[in-house]
């Protein structure tokens, strides 16, 4: 395990664990069918989650990270990239900025309304800029 800022770092991604955790604990009765079912801790398997949508407050965003991706809770945007809440970002849960151009596709719980509410603004540099969350 590698060190940082006097922590050792877990060699296993949990961003698909809190993302899981979250949903379990806000709608325990939402369905993870399928692969999602079976692994919910491999990122792309949220692609399987609920109903697609646009990106909007809350929604499940997944991104491209080599062969697994990354997975959070959309907060916000600039003109290049999504704000998200995430686990393991920086073996942490804490907000991160990803480019858009990673994006996968964005989620929406098969059981709860979609709430149209527009990603916020953010001003760039208000929050840490990744390209592989660990």
């Amino acid at each position: 395990m590698s060190e940082q800022r006097g922590r050792t770092l877990t060699k296993n991604p949990w961003c698909g664990d809190f993302v899981e955790t979250c949903i379990r604990m806000g709608l325990p009765d939402e369905p993870l069918l399928g692969a999602l079912g079976k692994n919910p801790y491999w990122a792309r398997n949220w692609l399987l989650f609920g109903r697609e949508v646009q990106p909007i407050i809350g929604a499940v965003l997944v991104f491209e990270r080599g062969s697994g991706g990354h997975v959070g809770f959309a907060i916000g945007q600039d003109d290049t990239h999504f704000y998200v809440l995430g686990g393991n970002q920086s073996d942490a849960v804490t907000i991160a900025r990803i480019i858009k151009s990673r994006l996968l596709g964005a989620r929406w719980p098969a059981t709860y309304p979609p709430r149209l509410q527009r990603l916020a603004t953010m001003k760039p540099g208000e929050f840490l800029s990744t390209t592989n969350e660990i």
